[in-house]
């Protein structure tokens, strides 16, 4: 049998609806590529990256399974079940277009529902586009974040590569810090 090179495996979801970005944050993430003609994810993908995190004097190293789920109507009835297990949880929309919030609620629940009270980071997306684009204030995402009782809130750029890795580590150094509690 052979042992793991890691201290933990951590499931993480990416949630959002179609087109908000959760496959270029996670490539951008996993792989540092960005393509700007993304298609679109059928059902799920699946990345792993291995990561180390400082964490009390001493580092961890951690397997990060990430669950880039499809944001398309269609894929919604998988999401109950691609929750179990999870660890912790993106929610991505598109700063572009207000409609992306409008999941936010509901997703929030399914995942509270079969994962438990894991750490859920709000992400708004494409930070990286002209001022005159942007729909939704920075404000109005630490908003919906905070009424939604979420860990916790950053907006991203996958094309620019702006607060991808400090996202990741955020949320991972939540579920370390959820996880350590439980021994």
């Amino acid at each position: 049998m052979q042992i793991p090179n890691y201290d933990y495996t951590f499931k993480i979801l990416l949630l959002g609806d179609a087109s908000v970005g959760k496959t270029s944050f996670t490539k951008r993430y996993c792989y540092n590529i960005f393509n700007p003609s993304e298609r679109l994810t059928i059902g799920v993908d699946f990345h792993v990256k291995t990561i180390e995190l400082d964490h009390k004097g001493s580092t961890k190293k951690i397997k990060l399974q990430i669950w880039d789920i499809g944001g398309e109507e269609r894929f919604r009835f998988l999401l109950p079940t691609y929750c179990l297990g999870a660890n912790a949880a993106f929610l991505l929309y598109d700063i572009t277009r207000p409609s992306t919030l409008d999941n936010i609620p509901a997703w929030t629940t399914i995942v509270r529902q079969k994962g438990g009270a894991i750490p859920i980071m709000l992400i708004g997306s494409k930070a990286d586009l002209a001022p005159e684009q942007r729909k939704i204030p920075l404000e109005q995402g630490a908003q919906i974040s905070e009424k939604n009782k979420l860990s916790g809130f950053k907006e991203i750029s996958a094309k620019n590569d702006n607060n991808v890795n400090k996202a990741f580590e955020k949320l991972s150094n939540w579920t370390l810090e959820k996880m350590e509690s439980k021994l």
